[in-house]
């Protein structure tokens, strides 16, 4: 049996717009469960063992912004951590893609979860052969947001018959902590090209050549083709 799953994460809120948030990413990971992925899993398990990283979830922006879980690490742990979650990447087969809403001029809730929603439904609509090529199609979402759910079962349950839904959390999937990842790069992206980024962000991923050259170009290799 051929099985899609897809891992999706997002990056944002459904509240009043925030010129300090004033994005709105969903990021979709989409990995062939024929790709056997259990080797480059060990090597980042081992890796980050080996730097006395005992957590079994990444949380990209947080480490990067040192907040939450990662308050007392310093800037060369964060960056050894984002070095071998990078790796991992490298490592798996797998491809992405990410949808993006600037919520500025959006007059209410319901207009951004439309846009969004048409984002995706269109993606699908336009690989949809892709899709179909496989028997089974499992969406992973720990239905974080509310709305988020209601545009995975909407778009997915009409337009295939083949589709399972599962609650999943980041701690138990590392190709949730990569949807995690592409939401995060992609808003970093965002702000480096409008010049927000924070200086706690810059501690980590240094200039704009290094942001393109150590997250951004390895990443998008792995952007959604067929």
């Amino acid at each position: 049996m051929k099985e899609l799953s897809i891992f999706i994460d997002e990056s944002g809120d459904f509240g009043d717009y925030d010129p300090k948030a004033p994005f709105y990413i969903i990021g979709m990971v989409l990995h062939d469960q024929r790709k056997n992925i259990n080797e480059p899993i060990r090597y980042l398990d081992s890796g980050l063992k080996q730097i006395g990283f005992t957590r079994n979830c990444i949380h990209l922006g947080p480490l990067i912004r040192r907040e939450n879980e990662y308050v007392h690490m310093t800037i060369e742990e964060r960056i050894k951590v984002l070095r071998r979650m990078m790796n991992f990447v490298s490592r798996v087969d797998f491809m992405y893609k990410s949808f993006v809403v600037e919520k500025k001029h959006l007059e209410s809730e319901a207009e951004l979860a439309a846009r969004l929603a048409k984002q995706v439904a269109n993606f699908i609509r336009q690989h949809y052969p892709y899709f179909l090529a496989y028997d089974k199609v499992k969406i992973y979402y720990d239905n974080g947001q509310v709305e988020i759910t209601k545009i995975i079962i909407s778009i997915f349950t009409t337009l295939f018959d083949n589709t399972e839904l599962k609650k999943a959390y980041q701690k138990d999937y590392k190709m949730s902590q990569v949807a995690d990842l592409v939401c995060t790069a992609t808003l970093t992206e965002l702000k480096m090209a409008d010049k927000s980024l924070s200086r706690s962000e810059r501690h980590i991923l240094g200039t704009d050549r290094d942001i393109n050259k150590n997250l951004l170009k390895p990443l998008k290799r792995k952007e959604f083709r067929d």
